[in-house]
């Protein structure tokens, strides 16, 4: 179960297939997605025909007011957070806290830190990528990676600014990260648009389903189904997981500071 639960909460799986890119030039990304102020707020659900459906906890995305400096660069500084809640805590207690300085320019991490408790599992890391030289150091390692190479949290901030104008249903975006010191990469695969009805309203989304390691907890390669707003902010509305027995529900609960409307 180790990272599973933020995993909902990022949208992305923390786990994936280890791979190699080629370098390639630092470019400015333009950001029509996010702004400083933004914050998304989640409860996640467990869901079987055993219990029934049982609040496991919450989670949020929030991006600082004011743009951070590291090494001369503004960044955004990004924090992520996920907590188990209620019955869960007694069997399988859930505190990740996951934080990146994203470059306002490029869109790609300059720092990124870790700090996950999930039952006896604990993890804390501290990585500080060189963008222009193609190298990352983190606690334990220093290692070359190609240049725009993401964390999980930038990953996902980069993806809300993907063009899906023109996509088709079957269309896969891939995406590459580094966590616990490797190289990996997912994919989201577009599904298709479809309305999305939720506590707070309908909303127009966009439906995919993100790439996951399978093995213990999921047996295929696109277990989740993914919705995000089809308009210029791409936030996620709602995320539905079958795991090994019953099912895990991630819904938008709250959000605020958005850049559009």
């Amino acid at each position: 179960m180790r990272s599973r639960f933020l995993f909902l909460l990022l949208l992305f799986t923390v786990q994936g297939a280890r791979f190699t890119v080629h370098a390639q030039e630092l470019k400015p990304a333009g950001n029509a997605s996010f702004t400083y102020g933004e914050k998304l707020v989640f409860t996640v659900y467990y869901d079987s025909y055993i219990t029934g459906k049982v609040t496991a906890g919450s989670g949020s995305l929030e991006v600082s007011r004011e743009a951070v400096e590291i090494g001369g660069r503004k960044t955004y500084h990004i924090v992520g957070e996920g907590k188990s809640k209620g019955a869960f805590n007694l069997f399988f207690k859930v505190n990740d806290r996951f934080e990146s300085w994203v470059d306002e320019e490029y869109l790609v991490p300059w720092k990124f830190k870790r700090d996950t408790h999930e039952g006896g599992y604990e993890y804390k890391d501290e990585v500080k990528f060189n963008q222009l030289t193609g190298s990352y150091s983190s606690s334990r390692a220093n290692k070359i990676m190609p240049v725009g190479t993401h964390d999980i949290i930038s990953a996902y901030f980069h993806a809300r600014n993907f063009d899906f104008s023109a996509m088709k249903p079957g269309d896969i975006y891939p995406l590459n990260f580094i966590l616990d010191d490797s190289l990996y990469t997912s994919a989201i695969k577009f599904i298709d648009r479809e309305t999305v009805t939720t506590e707070l309203g309908t909303f127009h989304c966009l439906h995919f389903k993100p790439m996951v390691v399978t093995g213990a907890v999921f047996s295929q390669p696109y277990p989740m189904d993914l919705w995000i707003s089809d308009d210029k902010n791409h936030i996620p509305v709602l995320a539905k997981s079958a795991v090994i027995v019953g099912s895990v529900k991630m819904e938008l609960v709250k959000y605020q500071g958005l850049k559009n409307p």
